[in-house]
């Protein structure tokens, strides 16, 4: 599971016109489920969200409150796209993205361990496979790219031999 935080003065987003979901100060987490990942790993994803230190305290210590600690608000928007490979060509390959009923049920599983972690009427959700427009106010900007699950970086390649 791979997750984009951006700390955020304001986000929203809307789905056919209509505002469905807003939030003012806080975290916009874009989220993506990836063949393999399990409930274990949203778990930890979702813990980590809230308590990332992405903000300063009030006596100016740097990177030291989560959204938690300052009463934030945090959007979640499941976004695909984010498990996109790009190393082929131009064309975006999704395969790396879990598909279907079981990526709906992971994903709301995650949004469900956000609420259940901080409190659910500060937390918000999109619309699962809409085409959302997503409006945000950046706060830095502060972006992080978080991950949990199977998706282990690349092994190195052997030493050359002698």
């Amino acid at each position: 599971m791979k997750a984009i935080l951006q700390r955020v003065l304001s986000a929203s987003v809307t789905v056919d016109k209509e505002v469905v979901s807003s939030i003012g100060k806080g975290v916009l987490v874009f989220a993506a489920v990836a063949p393999g990942d399990t409930e274990k790993d949203v778990d930890s994803l979702a813990a980590k969200v809230l308590k990332m230190k992405l903000w300063d305290d009030d006596a100016g210590g740097r990177w030291r409150k989560s959204v938690t600690d300052i009463g934030g608000e945090v959007l979640c928007v499941s976004q695909f796209t984010l498990l996109a490979s790009t190393k082929k060509g131009n064309k975006p390959d999704f395969h790396g993205a879990m598909g279907g009923d079981e990526a709906k049920r992971l994903y709301q599983y995650f949004v469900d361990k956000v609420q259940q972690g901080y409190a659910a009427d500060r937390v918000k959700n999109g619309v699962f496979q809409a085409m959302m427009e997503v409006a945000l106010v950046n706060d830095g900007p502060v972006t992080l790219e978080l991950s949990a699950g199977q998706k282990a970086a690349p092994t190195p390649a052997p030493a050359p031999s002698k």
